[in-house]
């Protein structure tokens, strides 16, 4: 009934838990980078006028989107080489 074997399956399981942690990881750094910035960097102070006050949340938005996305090749990459060094026989 299954297409998969139990070692495909198990091999399945560990990139996705993997692919999980690296994600994770790089959710915690991208955070916490983007408050240093914003400890660092106060946009806050361009809230002072309306137009300012409407951009914050977009533009603190973007900056952690900014460094999260740039994780991706590194992901990525971990997740690739650890794929390939699975024995998927």
């Amino acid at each position: 009934m299954s297409q998969f074997t139990p070692l495909e399956i198990a091999n399945w399981m560990a990139i996705y838990l993997a692919t999980s942690l690296c994600c994770a990881i790089a959710m915690v750094l991208s955070v916490s980078v983007a408050l240093h910035e914003l400890w660092k960097d106060p946009v806050w102070e361009d809230a002072r006028s309306v137009k300012g006050a409407a951009l914050l949340l977009p533009r603190i938005w973007w900056r952690w989107q900014k460094l999260y996305l740039l994780s991706t090749p590194v992901t990525l990459g971990i997740i690739g080489y650890f794929a390939a060094s699975l024995s998927w026989r």
